[in-house]
């Protein structure tokens, strides 16, 4: 009995040393895999560094402004550029609404562009595999879906005529899920050992920035369908308070305003916020009164071209408004003629002053996170696209939600459209449906034919 307790004995030790190898063994792969694959985030010192953006400003500016100091080099390239972009801004709205969607898809793909490339620069030593292939592919998909919802919904007339583009419409959302389901599965079999939790990071990274990318700039085309005049005054708005806290700011700064943004100063916040209110109280009169700005963007089927021709709503004419005594004593007036409009418009100006600035305090922050000055060097004395327009995603957003909530209303032309869809017997179980309401509603007389 002793010996066979004995074989037993060394059989349970020679087990137990066997589960502490393994064990170890695993406890060492795992340690490697951490070393290898995990950014150390207890602090930001040990994020990669990523070399800083080449200077591009042309040889002609350099030479010109070559006697100057840096402060008023970057003034003057700043503004040079400003007025460069903000002529062909105006441009592009003269060349009609489809340009204006261009423009907002370029803007889009070339933000998304600029923050997946701080991804790769600070990733890219570890080579993941299909990591630029399936972050371009999911852009696409998420593009196919919201262009292909837009399609469908302002654009059916023209669909219901073209055989081979009702089933792409009918069938849109399966074909979208479809086509990230594959991108989903080709991630999954990209995954490589030890690099597990890196690749989850960008698979993150890259739905976030689709997140504030691609579903911004959807936001801003769906604002551009109601009316040009909901387009420009939110983006002018921006670009107006980004220019005027930057000119106050330069002149009069003295007090930080945040420690993300050191450059930024109470004095240009401030200034910047009257500015803005007053530019698009000002900028939203003269757009108010031309039917090419108010009037939804709609497609023509007939002629195929976009159309912004219409009555007018009852925000864009001209209404009396009494005046509180306090500027009654002061103007001598006791009334004021102004668009309703116009007083939205305080509305989209004040959050554009107020709160689109966060938009660039949350760009400072990622930056710092990532120790990058910009997030490309494409606009000399600007830095990148997305560097121009971290504000306006956060003011779509904004507006989409503003006019949803306070001035959208049922549309009879866009419902129409939807109606022409149906099948004849499902228009004329409307008709009935209809036609019985109006009766009951005494409008239509039981008698009367249609």
């Amino acid at each position: 009995m002793s010996a066979r307790r004995r074989q037993r004995r060394a059989a349970a030790e020679e087990a137990e040393k066997e589960e502490e190898a393994v064990e170890e063994g695993s406890d060492k792969e795992e340690d490697l895999e951490k070393r290898l694959c995990e950014l150390d985030l207890r602090s930001d010192l040990d994020v990669p560094d990523i070399l800083p953006p080449t200077d591009s400003t042309p040889e002609i500016f350099k030479r010109a402004l070559s006697g100057l100091s840096a402060r008023w080099k970057n003034w003057w390239i700043r503004g040079i550029l400003s007025l460069a972009m903000i002529s062909g801004f105006f441009l592009v709205i003269y060349l009609g609404s489809f340009m204006l969607m261009l423009l907002v898809l370029s803007i889009q793909v070339k933000c998304y562009h600029e923050i997946i490339t701080i991804g790769y620069r600070v990733y890219h030593s570890y080579d993941l595999p299909w990591f630029r292939s399936l972050s371009w592919y999911f852009l696409l998909c998420v593009n196919y879906f919201f262009y292909g919802e837009t399609v469908a919904d302002y654009f059916a007339t023209f669909v219901q005529r073209r055989e081979q583009l009702q089933f792409l419409i009918r069938y849109h959302r399966f074909i979208s899920f479809a086509l990230y389901l594959t991108g989903f599965c080709m991630f999954v079999l990209s995954l490589v050992k030890k690099h597990y939790r890196l690749q989850f990071y960008m698979f993150a990274w890259t739905h976030v920035t689709l997140l504030i990318t691609v579903t911004q700039s959807h936001l801003v085309i769906q604002n551009l369908f109601e009316g040009m005049i909901w387009f420009l005054v939110p983006i002018s708005s921006v670009i107006c308070n980004d220019i005027a806290a930057y000119i106050f700011g330069f002149f009069f700064g003295k007090t930080p305003l945040i420690k993300l943004s050191p450059k930024k100063t109470w004095e240009g916040f401030i200034g910047g916020f009257f500015s803005t209110v007053v530019f698009g109280f000002v900028f939203s009169y003269f757009l108010a009164q031309h039917q090419y700005f108010v009037c939804p963007v709609e497609y023509n089927s007939e002629t195929n071209r976009f159309v912004t021709e219409c009555e007018p709503s009852e925000l864009f004419q001209i209404k009396k408004y009494p005046l509180p005594p306090l500027f009654q004593a002061v103007l001598g007036w006791e009334t004021v003629n102004m668009y309703p409009f116009q007083l939205h418009s305080i509305a989209l100006s004040t959050f554009a002053s107020l709160i689109g600035p966060f938009g660039g305090f949350f760009a400072s922050g990622f930056k710092r996170a990532f120790k990058i000055k910009d997030f490309a060097d494409t606009i000399p004395g600007h830095g990148g696209i997305m560097d121009r327009f971290d504000c306006q995603y956060l003011m779509a957003t904004f507006v989409h939600v503003y006019i949803t909530s306070f001035i959208r209303g049922p549309n009879p032309s866009k419902l129409l459209k939807q109606l022409l869809i149906l099948q004849p017997e499902q228009q004329l179980s409307v008709y009935k449906t209809l036609k019985s309401h109006l009766i009951e509603k005494g409008i239509l007389q039981p008698s009367l034919r249609v």
